[in-house]
């Protein structure tokens, strides 16, 4: 399960499938595709052909912020549409929060379903174990794909791919 900040207005708010049609989408499907995670490399529309395997793109807010900073208020109301998306994936293992506000929510939803886990600050590619009885998930962290991060070189592929790499690795161990 990743978890991004919001839709992006001119990707998946335009295509109706997150980080489609945008820069973000042109560095995250990619690397699902080298990771087995996804069908094809790129995604331009929901009609493209495009598949995912054995992972589900979602969002922490349901719409585009004004300068991808939602306020308090905005998670707040979209908490429960993420924590009813966590409750029907009864499987998940691997949950993977794409930028801080990702990773934030992920730990809020773990949390607030009764996992408990070490406190972990967001770096990419830090990771913590929650559990909730019998049941384990990792969280991991990564830079969020976002333009400004990719063109920067704040986040490259070698990194990226590791974090897919990683929850690949993961899911096999299980």
């Amino acid at each position: 399960m990743l978890v991004g900040l919001a839709p992006g207005a001119h990707g998946s708010n335009r295509t109706g499938r997150p980080f489609t049609g945008d820069a973000s989408g042109a560095f995250l499907y990619p690397a699902l595709y080298r990771a087995g995670f996804a069908s094809q490399s790129n995604a331009t529309d929901r009609d493209d052909g495009l598949r995912l395997r054995d992972c589900l793109i979602t969002a922490a807010v349901r719409c585009a912020p004004p300068h991808n900073k939602p306020t308090p208020q905005e998670l707040r109301n979209c908490f429960p549409y993420l924590l009813e998306e966590f409750d029907a994936l009864r499987h998940v293992r691997v949950m993977i929060g794409l930028g801080s506000i990702g990773f934030s929510a992920i730990l809020r939803v773990l949390r607030e379903r009764g996992f408990t886990f070490d406190p972990v600050l967001f770096a990419h590619a830090a990771e913590t174990i929650a559990t909730n009885g019998r049941r384990t998930i990792t969280a991991i962290a990564s830079y969020h794909p976002s333009r400004q991060n990719t063109n920067t070189g704040k986040l490259t592929v070698p990194m990226f791919d590791a974090i897919f790499n990683r929850a690949k690795t993961l899911l096999k161990r299980s």
